[in-house]
């Protein structure tokens, strides 16, 4: 994880990866976020970038600061990334996505096979409910 991509920002990357812990449930509501020193330390990058970063996050009403105390995931964060994401990849991925399917001439029943074998297993949570 603390490997940087060259082509985008240091912040920008910290933002991404914040935004996929929300994503991926390992950030929740009310969660509270690694410190900026934490972080920084971590990753060895300057302080005023992970905060730059975080405030990219508190910018987009998915995190709030609490004085004092840190900056936790606002509640609806979840939701409101997922459907900025879904419209993201509607508008920028499936567009190249169903291009390389045409080209291919990949069936409707050989996407469903394979998108059957990707699914990923239960969590042990899920398994439980």
């Amino acid at each position: 994880m603390g490997e940087w991509n060259e082509s985008q920002p240091i912040y920008r990357q910290l933002r991404d990866r914040v935004v996929a812990m929300i994503l991926d449930g390992v950030l929740k509501e009310g969660d509270a976020l690694p410190s900026v020193r934490n972080v920084a330390a971590e990753f060895r990058v300057n302080p005023l970038t992970v905060l730059k970063g975080y405030q990219q996050l508190v910018d987009e009403e998915l995190v709030e600061k609490r004085r004092g105390l840190g900056m936790f995931v606002k509640a609806g964060a979840r939701d409101l990334l997922l459907e900025g994401e879904r419209e993201k990849f509607l508008a920028e991925e499936w567009p190249r996505i169903s291009a390389t399917i045409q080209r291919l001439g990949v069936t409707p029943k050989e996407l469903l096979k394979a998108a059957a074998s990707h699914q990923p297993k239960p969590k042990a949570k899920e398994e439980e409910r």
